[in-house]
């Protein structure tokens, strides 16, 4: 364990941003656009925080959702490990109950095989899909599983990762490969390092679980902003030192947007708004254009959700992005900030990082 050292979690803030500034990626797909396009400015997107100097990037799963080509995060990190030098790439974060935990130990294994010191393992208890396309994932109906089976899982996920069954237990002869147990066999030299495992939520539940077994904790602000405080209060109050860190270290996701003029960041932002009423009323597809969001007739219901989506979106000029960011920043004590821009064009969402890096003066080469 002396080896997931809290070095590789905590971050060091570039130019002047109070926090260090990383990047949540949901590849999304817009209409009149591939998923071979979404994947390639996920590339552009890696590559462009690490050059200017984000601490981290990483993807989420979805399932069934027309308009996110993220349904598999380890694919995605393997290749963007081969497209990266220096940047930290995470999964934000892998289903755990979609997913055998041998399975998720061996993909993780291999993907730090591939990037050394590079990769993060967020984990989320949400199945990040509806309850069909979740059963269809698990090849079973126990979708009604208790919240005290997460906790079981994530025991063995760990004891998978650290190689460390104590004898006698059913899987003491199991190892996951690549993992700890090449450095243990004859003329073994794999080293015995692991990606840092971070617990994902957007409640009290993984906050508290994250902090009683001193674990890194990324808390969805982006669509549980209501819930941010408390579940991060209920972090900290709840941490215990571990091997892993000797003091809390939050990270919040936020939904940010920069564009060369208010107007046009507020358009880019409605089209995202439109996608996620299409999602919560049964009609998921690709992210709609700006133009389409704009001539849109919402129904009274639709404009209230909207109204209270897009409060919670950080977006305009890069000035007022910056400004929206450092007040989140105080008001929460959050240690890092997670950006996510969903609009329909890469173009968009690459001019917006560009942006707020410029605010924020991070590296240029």
């Amino acid at each position: 364990m002396d080896e997931i050292r809290g070095d590789e979690i905590r971050g060091r803030a570039e130019g002047t941003a109070p926090v260090p500034l990383s990047v949540l990626d949901l590849v999304t797909v817009g209409q009149g656009r591939t998923a071979t396009q979404a994947l390639r400015t996920g590339v552009d997107i890696a590559q462009l925080a690490e050059r200017r100097g984000f601490h981290r990037y990483w993807v989420a799963e979805h399932h069934s959702m027309p308009g996110v080509a993220s349904s598999s995060p380890a694919v995605i990190l393997a290749h963007l490990a081969a497209h990266t030098e220096r940047i930290r790439l995470g999964s934000g974060g892998v289903m755990l109950p979609n997913h055998a935990p041998l399975v998720i130990a061996e993909q993780f294994g291999t993907l730090e095989a591939m990037a050394p010191r590079r990769i993060d393992l967020g984990l989320g208890r949400a199945p990040g899909t509806d309850g069909a396309t979740a059963a269809a994932l698990r090849r079973s109906d126990r979708l009604n599983e208790g919240a005290e089976d997460f906790p079981q899982q994530l025991a063995e996920l760990t004891r998978f990762l650290d190689d460390d069954f104590p004898d006698g237990h059913p899987y003491a002869r199991i190892h996951a490969v690549p993992g700890p147990v090449q450095a243990t066999a004859d003329g073994g030299v794999q080293s015995p390092a692991r990606p840092p495992v971070w617990l994902l939520g957007s409640s009290g539940f993984s906050a508290r679980l994250a902090g009683v077994l001193g674990l890194p904790f990324a808390f969805a602000h982006h669509f549980s902003a209501q819930n941010t405080i408390p579940a991060l209060d209920l972090y900290r109050e709840s941490f215990r030192p571990s091997a892993v860190l000797d003091a809390p270290y939050a990270l919040i996701g936020v939904s940010a947007l920069a564009a060369d003029d208010e107007r046009e960041a507020r358009r880019q932002v409605l089209s995202g708004a439109l996608s996620m009423v299409r999602l919560r009323t049964g009609r998921p597809g690709l992210v709609p254009t700006p133009e389409e969001a704009e001539a849109y007739a919402f129904s009274p219901m639709e404009r209230e959700f909207v109204d209270s989506w897009l409060a919670d979106i950080v977006h305009g000029t890069a000035d007022q992005v910056r400004t929206g960011l450092d007040g989140l920043a105080k008001r929460t004590g959050a240690d890092e900030l997670m950006i996510t821009a969903n609009a329909h064009s890469g173009e968009a969402r690459l001019r917006s990082y560009e942006l707020i890096a410029d605010a924020y003066g991070l590296p240029t080469a």
